[in-house]
């Protein structure tokens, strides 16, 4: 990202020009924004967007509580896959029951479903890490014609193409080809769901 560049300007206090470093830092994350643009050649785009390293240092330590408890529920989800891969058929059913009470004991993935559109005494927090969830990707040289086409993130974590009424299934690592450059699909707007953690 274009965060940091190098600007040569006249210093009064020297009485001579000076080459100076502007580095801007990002002071809020915003929730949603809906900006349009057209851009010819290739830009990549990563699947996992995490803006820590972009934001000032006040808000950086606001996001170190969210993201500390987003690394601990992910290390709980490695662990226990772990466990259910490597226990044998006799384990089977005794690991499952054990799955599930963890989950419930930890409260926040449980909470989580089961208090959607009820009152919940826990607010959510961002993290400063975004999932690509959507892509809109448009084949032509102006943003007012050509052909348009989406691919849509599942709940499933599978991708869909969405060209016309034919829904045609895809692989993740095609969704990250589609960072233009040619006259193959060029992503046009990228949609991100930013993870929160309730606190």
């Amino acid at each position: 990202m274009g965060l940091k560049s190098d600007l040569e300007k006249a210093s009064p206090s020297l009485g001579r020009s000076a080459v100076y470093l502007k580095e801007s830092r990002i002071n809020a994350l915003p929730r949603e924004s809906n900006q349009k643009a057209k851009i010819l050649r290739k830009v990549d785009y990563p699947l996992v967007l995490d803006v820590y390293d972009f934001c000032s240092d006040d808000l950086r330590k606001e996001l170190e509580a969210p993201r500390q408890i987003l690394r601990d529920e992910e290390g709980k989800k490695a662990g226990l896959k772990a466990k259910e891969k490597s226990s044998g058929s006799k384990d089977k059913d005794v690991k499952m029951t054990d799955a599930e009470g963890p989950s419930n004991e930890s409260g926040e993935s449980s909470k989580a479903t089961s208090g959607e559109g009820g009152p919940s005494d826990k607010k959510t927090h961002l993290t400063g890490i975004y999932d690509l969830v959507a892509v809109l990707t448009h084949k032509g040289r102006s943003a007012d014609s050509g052909h348009y086409v989406a691919w849509a993130k599942q709940e499933s974590g599978k991708w869909i193409e969405y060209d016309d009424d034919n829904p045609i299934p895809q692989r993740e690592e095609d969704i990250t080809k589609l960072s233009g450059g040619g006259d193959w699909h060029m992503a046009y707007i990228c949609m991100y769901k930013a993870r929160a953690v309730p606190m």
